[in-house]
């Protein structure tokens, strides 16, 4: 990438991590839950949600993690509905601000080098980080989803099998950088450039 393409990838890239774990916390407060405004963390700054080791992989691998947002369900009426909200609101989010970008594109796509280039760094980043989320592999927020739509036996044998979820993570990752295997494209890649069309009109 050039100099430009680095300029706008960093924003972007903290912009759409800031807003799914926002989400997050916006979810949990409105369901009842003030714990991550309490903790600071119902911000959009981007600082406090950082984390330092996600942030460094994700510019190293294209593949990161932001501080999660601390939830206690306990507040929640109904947990698992609760629960299946609070985790689908962050990858809505971030479809929800690819979306708006793809609106740009189309209706006021303007002849600027740094706009359109953020604008479709804002479309691309937005949906693959959504998507990438609502893969049902522990702790990513499908795996939540799934595991409170589960009946209950289901639940509790889809958690036991989850611990190994953040290996199953990282071994794919790893493969994918160093094995040139492409695993984690050939889930995303497809659904990626069908809603960067959709959204954009533009034709990936």
């Amino acid at each position: 990438m050039n100099i430009t393409e680095w300029i706008v990838k960093i924003p972007v890239l903290l912009f759409a991590i800031t807003i799914h774990e926002y989400a997050h916390g916006r979810a949990a407060l409105w369901l009842g839950d003030p714990t991550a405004k309490q903790m600071g963390r119902l911000s959009l700054n981007p600082l406090p949600h950082i984390d330092p080791f996600g942030a460094i992989c994700l510019f190293l691998f294209n593949f990161g993690w932001a501080k999660p947002v601390p939830v206690n369900p306990g507040y929640f009426k109904e947990v698992r509905r609760g629960i299946i909200i609070m985790s689908l609101a962050g990858p809505l989010a971030n479809i929800g601000a690819a979306l708006a970008a793809g609106l740009l594109i189309r209706y006021l796509f303007l002849p600027w080098d740094l706009y359109r280039t953020l604008l479709i760094y804002t479309l691309i980043m937005n949906i693959g980080l959504g998507l990438f989320n609502l893969i049902p592999v522990p702790p990513l927020d499908g795996s939540h989803v799934l595991e409170n739509v589960l009946p209950a036996h289901a639940a509790q044998k889809y958690r036991e099998i989850g611990r190994y979820g953040p290996m199953v993570i990282l071994g794919v990752v790893l493969l994918d950088n160093f094995a040139h295997t492409g695993i984690i494209a050939r889930l995303l890649i497809g659904p990626m450039r069908y809603f960067a069309s959709l959204f954009s009109g533009i034709n990936f």
